[in-house]
């Protein structure tokens, strides 16, 4: 039986009402227009997936304190400002299906806004000597500069091995999921070796809802419906890595010159789905993400708390069996 979000929060759902009205707050400025965009942004706000993570994390070990809290609205704070330098980057102009900062407000504005939250959050966390958790959001932020940098890098010469895509995926995806993680440990005063397993359990989870994120551009039945979004966009996924790795010569060079050529032809585009398929890209990158799946469940076992731990084992449930 699949699970819901509303299930997964259960055990917090009073703290995130807490959560939500000391973020809101946060948010707040004196200058009209911010206060404004502040207000946009809080109420598109969408899964609440980071703060979910943090919460769940200090739950673990029987803490939800002042200092979870400010972690949470730290991480948020944070990844708000990353999307909104992301959109500016990539040039989008809708955020879970909203228009985006920078369609509303333009690009210097959304920049901006950007900075904003970002100094929001430092100041939180320095006011508050939560030295310890700035630290490791701040390392995050570090690996999902580079692992971004490094994918725009590669997506140019196409040169993506497996190897690289997971070293990509590790810095712009698992490493804010594994300081989520290791924050709402660090935050409860548990033990380092503690707050490690934490980051693992959230690294090998950011890893499967990276690659079950990829998956939908070879959509089906179990998956979803396909977007092709990163097919349209050069974005060598672990799909297409391990295709063109196992494919007849013909096929691949096909295959790479329609990717080189940027094509949005839908009939191209079939052709790199159906060879996607054909060649086991997707049951391979599926076996994969089970995998990660598999050991983020094996780090919450090991930390022998199965009543509190059940929660997060069913977030990792709904990471990989999601649809959208």
């Amino acid at each position: 039986m699949s699970v819901t979000l509303n299930q997964i929060k259960a055990p917090i759902t009073a703290e995130l009402e807490i959560f939500e009205k000391k973020f809101r707050e946060n948010m707040k400025s004196r200058v009209a227009l911010l206060d404004v965009i502040m207000n946009y942004i809080v109420k598109r706000k969408g899964k609440q997936m980071r703060p979910v993570l943090v919460l769940l994390s200090s739950y673990i070990f029987n803490s939800i304190n002042e200092k979870s809290y400010r972690g949470a609205a730290l991480v948020e704070l944070l990844h708000t400002a990353t999307l909104v330098h992301d959109d500016v980057v990539d040039v989008s102009y809708t955020r879970r299906g909203f228009f985006s900062i920078n369609a509303l407000w333009k690009n210097k504005i959304a920049v901006l806004v950007g900075d904003y939250l970002l100094s929001k959050g430092l100041l939180l966390a320095l006011k508050n000597h939560d030295y310890d958790l700035l630290t490791i959001l701040s390392e995050a932020v570090e690996a999902m500069s580079e692992g971004e940098l490094s994918q725009i890098e590669r997506a140019r010469r196409l040169d993506i091995t497996e190897e690289i895509y997971f070293e990509i995926i590790t810095q712009k995806t698992a490493s804010l999921f594994a300081s989520c993680c290791a924050i709402g440990a660090a935050s409860t005063g548990t033990s380092n070796e503690n707050i490690d397993k934490m980051k693992n359990f959230g690294l090998n989870a950011g890893i499967a809802f990276q690659i079950k994120d990829d998956l939908f551009d070879y959509g089906n039945d179990n998956i979803g419906k396909p977007t092709s979004i990163d097919i349209k966009e050069r974005k060598m996924t672990l799909p297409l890595i391990y295709s063109l790795n196992n494919s007849d010569k013909t096929s691949k060079q096909k295959t790479m010159s329609i990717i080189k050529n940027n094509s949005k032809n839908k009939t191209e585009i079939k052709y790199v789905l159906d060879f996607v398929e054909k060649n086991g890209g997707i049951e391979y990158a599926i076996n994969k993400m089970n995998d990660y799946k598999n050991k983020s469940v094996e780090i919450l076992n090991s930390l022998q708390k199965p009543e509190k731990t059940l929660y997060l084992k069913h977030l990792v449930e709904y990471v990989v069996e999601r649809k959208l």
